[in-house]
């Protein structure tokens, strides 16, 4: 039994909560409010806490010695960890209260029952902060009713607060479908919210050094699962020395060199501002096109710095960055080179193409071979599936641009793009997201981009594009579930609009017809299509041939999208 809550503990906590969160992943995966095939909020958790894990155990913190008590400075590592490794909203949401968490004790030297509750209501706090438009019956729920727990106990032993916050998240967790009708119609709870529980359980058993109980809850689910496209399949992956867990290749168009110097290099700092005026002036004299912007100090930590330059003598400019400070996430791009599969990009205005340097650039989550080529042809970045915050923030720098569009392209990546645009403005980065659910919704507002045009006034014209384009999908259940169009069973065809089941049916040509009646009797002059990639072959001339005798003025496209899970994406406009 632990009086207090110090670093050992905590790093026991992160270990033994990624270890729990792993033994209920497919149970929390399967707790979807929709019976859609990509629900994967416990996978979203596992991959976020791994990351977590792994910050821990590579152990980088620049702060002085002594300018925090060690469980704080184990905490603030953790949630750091879990911000960049942040997935879905439900791991942002988790990020968020790690960060309240850890911001609440950085000042208190001995972590007892009455902190670690003042401590849970400021993770609460940060958790309901972090959300644009918070809804009850989700994980804030959970976490706000774990922090009233924690206060009503008023005790200053540590195991008596925690076990009164596990035991108030999860009376919290069963009346969740109480509070959202998706959840009830579903017969499920928050599987968000089923996975804090799992934590808090964890940090209860940590703390009175009991087992963690292992009992499935009655149900779980998630209203914030959604149905949007492109999610990957359940996987747990294990931690790893050699890099963050979970990586997935970042496609872009390489950016145009200066004749005079042959490799791009870029790294993150950790440096005092005198020795980065001295890195900037040996850097000046290197290369060209140096570029270096910081966070600014932050309790005592020294700031981090984004550094940018083209130059010949590559070990020389990481040299500079050695002599300043600490380097890391060095990238060095050789101009010659070019990645695979990913078309050159012309040398062009950088302000009128994004990708090229200092200007503008759009990011874009797609996942399939079909959608990544659409968007490079629109110059755009691609990140693959659905990211990581730190995955985004990369392809964010990527660019070169110092004002970037995201366009996470999922209802569940919203956060996570939000997360990785906080962190880029953080590097001196403007960074926008547009929040669009499909990537039909991307194609629309790429299509309207103008570099002429103020950047906020452009990203207003992108949104608006983005809103009047509606989506929908088809995919297969996974599962028996009540929907709004009635009760489906596992291998029924399923039509979406706007995440919610319009049409059922069991055969998928019958129904993706009348999804283009239902969306179209609406009204539309143009329909975008993208098939997946387990659309069967004729499937989009079949549903052009359709259209074109039951809509003959609708302007019909469709594209091989390549995506997983959904055989056909479509938007109207």
């Amino acid at each position: 039994m632990l009086d207090t809550l110090d670093a050992a503990a905590v790093r026991r906590w992160c270990a033994d909560g990624l270890a729990a969160l792993r033994h209920h992943q497919d149970e929390i995966d399967r707790l979807n409010v929709y019976p859609v095939p990509d629900g994967d909020t416990g996978t979203n958790l596992v991959l976020t806490l791994t990351s977590a894990h792994h910050a821990l155990a590579l152990d980088l913190d620049n702060s002085p010695e002594g300018a925090r008590p060690p469980h704080s400075r184990v905490l603030r590592l953790m949630a750091r960890g879990a911000l960049l490794g942040a997935r879905g909203n439900s791991g942002v949401i988790v990020a968020q209260i790690l960060h309240g968490l850890a911001d609440a004790l950085a000042g208190t030297a001995q972590v007892r029952g009455r902190d670690l509750a003042g401590a849970l209501d400021a993770a609460a706090a940060a958790a309901y902060a972090a959300v644009a438009s918070p809804v009850e019956g989700t994980v804030l729920t959970v976490a706000a009713a774990a922090a009233r727990g924690a206060a009503t106990a008023d005790s200053d032993d540590l195991a008596t607060v925690a076990r009164a916050a596990s035991r108030s998240a999860a009376a919290a967790l069963a009346r969740t479908p109480e509070q959202l009708p998706a959840l009830a119609r579903a017969g499920v709870v928050d599987a968000g919210g089923r996975g804090l529980c799992v934590l808090l359980d964890t940090l209860t058993a940590v703390v009175t050094g009991a087992e963690p109980s292992a009992a499935e809850p009655p149900a779980a689910g998630s209203a914030g699962s959604g149905s949007a496209a492109g999610g990957p399949p359940p996987v747990a992956v294990e931690p790893s020395a050699a890099g963050p867990p979970g990586r997935t290749p970042v496609v872009v168009a390489r950016e145009a060199g200066s004749p005079e110097f042959a490799y791009e290099v870029r790294f993150l700092l950790d440096a005092g501002p005198p020795a980065v005026e001295r890195m900037r002036a040996t850097l000046a004299g290197l290369g060209d096109s140096l570029v270096v912007v910081g966070t600014g100090a932050d309790d005592g930590e020294l700031p981090t710095w984004h550094v940018h330059v083209h130059v010949n003598d590559i070990g020389a400019a990481i040299e500079a960055g050695i002599v300043a400070g600490r380097p890391h996430q060095i990238a060095v791009t050789r101009f010659d080179d070019q990645p695979d599969g990913t078309p050159a990009a012309e040398p062009a205005d950088p302000a009128a193409r994004p990708g090229d340097g200092p200007g503008r650039a759009a990011v874009v989550v797609a996942a399939g071979d079909g959608l990544a080529a659409l968007f490079v042809a629109e110059g755009a970045v691609v990140v693959a599936g659905r990211p990581s915050t730190g995955e985004l923030l990369d392809a964010i720098r990527s660019t070169g641009a110092t004002q970037v569009v995201v366009l996470p392209n999922d209802p569940n990546t919203q956060a996570v793009a939000r997360a990785a645009a906080e962190e880029a403005q953080h590097l001196g980065l403007r960074v926008s997201v547009v929040p669009t659910r499909s990537p039909v919704q991307a194609l629309a507002a790429l299509a309207v981009r103008d570099p002429g045009r103020r950047f906020d006034d452009d990203v207003i014209e992108m949104a608006e594009a983005a809103g009047a384009c509606r989506s929908a999908e088809v995919c297969v259940a996974s599962r028996e579930a009540l929907t709004m169009a009635g009760r489906c069973q596992p291998g029924d065809v399923l039509a979406l609009v706007e995440g919610e089941v319009h049409v059922i049916g069991t055969d998928l040509g019958r129904t993706c017809e009348a999804l283009l009646d239902r969306m179209l009797g609406g009204g539309g002059e143009l329909v975008t299509m993208l098939l997946g990639a387990d659309a069967p072959a004729g499937l989009g001339e079949a549903l052009r041939d359709y259209a074109a005798r039951r809509w003959p003025f609708v302007e019909v496209h469709s594209y091989d999208g390549g995506q997983p899970f959904y055989p056909l994406l479509v938007g109207v406009e």
